[in-house]
């Protein structure tokens, strides 16, 4: 959708649903096609062209918030991105220091397809800094456009990955709340709940006899909640016996609980929003367009 960059979010905001429906019309061979072909684009279009909009208007609406004086709730941040202390965040495939990353292998098949054999994105914590504060990232969930890409070729191999990286632009749009407590405590907690559980997994027995209440061998789904809201207990009153220099107010940034957009990025706003406004207007004659065609195609049958 932008080019280089990467829009790590619904992959029908951009055009490439409607390159998919023409090459399905092409292969049926037939003119009987092509009308519903049309609609269907004409309904991709319709749906691209809300969500582009959509966008457009929460990042063009919402003023710009101050870390320090930001209101709890949903807000939109600019600053720049920022490590946490402890341990690094490492792109899977290039190896390099990175705010957030996302990458992607595939396979080139006999036919000169590509495949996607792997894929998958970093949810560690990081930084948004501006000149009144900190806040911590959390990005499970969130969109992400980001220019800094990279991929190239081995053998019959292609890697992909695309990054935030630190001090550079961050633009971030998502629900923002206050917390008391230790910066680092409240970033690492949920590596320190997952490393817990891992070590209970070592003794198979005593986990099925804590947390396997039906007695079927087996931990279901429900079961493991239990298991990991146990560990959070547990880390949280190991925590609380050992937390020192503490902080008042330590700020995060998270998915909204109502599901609004969440979203960051390595650009300004104004450009961003630009972008989505362009591409709703693109959509939106895409679907009246395709709209007419359509219907004039029907109307010949």
């Amino acid at each position: 959708m932008f080019g280089k960059t990467r829009m790590h979010g619904p992959w029908w905001l951009s055009g490439a649903a409607h390159f998919i429906i023409i090459v399905i019309a092409l292969k049926l061979e037939t003119p009987a096609a092509w009308p519903w072909a049309l609609l269907a684009m004409c309904g991709v279009s319709f749906f691209a062209w809300l969500g582009n909009y959509r966008r457009y208007r929460q990042i063009h609406d919402l003023p710009t918030s101050k870390v320090a004086s930001a209101a709890q709730g949903y807000v939109e941040l600019v600053g720049r991105g920022e490590l946490l202390d402890g341990t690094p965040v490492i792109s899977r495939l290039g190896g390099r220091h990175c705010c957030w990353y996302h990458y992607q292998i595939e396979e080139e098949k006999s036919d000169n397809k590509w495949e996607t054999i792997e894929q998958g994105s970093s949810v560690d914590h990081f930084l948004l800094v501006d000149d009144t504060g900190r806040c911590v990232i959390s990005p499970e969930g969130a969109e992400v456009v980001t220019g800094d890409h990279r991929s190239w070729r081995e053998g019959r191999y292609r890697y992909s990955e695309w990054l935030l990286l630190p001090s550079t632009v961050l633009y971030a749009l998502g629900e923002f709340v206050t917390h008391s407590g230790n910066v680092s405590a409240q970033a690492d907690e949920r590596e320190e709940i997952r490393l817990l559980i891992d070590d209970w997994k070592r003794d198979r027995k005593t986990l099925n006899e804590r947390f396997d209440l039906n007695r079927d061998g087996t931990i279901d789904l429900k079961e493991w909640e239990l298991a990991r809201l146990q560990a959070a207990r547990e880390i949280r009153k190991q925590r609380a016996g050992q937390m020192n220099n503490k902080v008042e107010g330590v700020h995060l940034l998270r998915q909204p609980r109502d599901k609004r957009l969440f979203l960051l990025a390595n650009e300004m706003p104004d450009a961003l929003g630009r972008r989505y406004l362009l591409w709703s207007l693109f959509h939106l004659a895409v679907m009246i367009a395709t709209g007419v065609g359509s219907l004039i195609l029907f109307g010949v049958k």
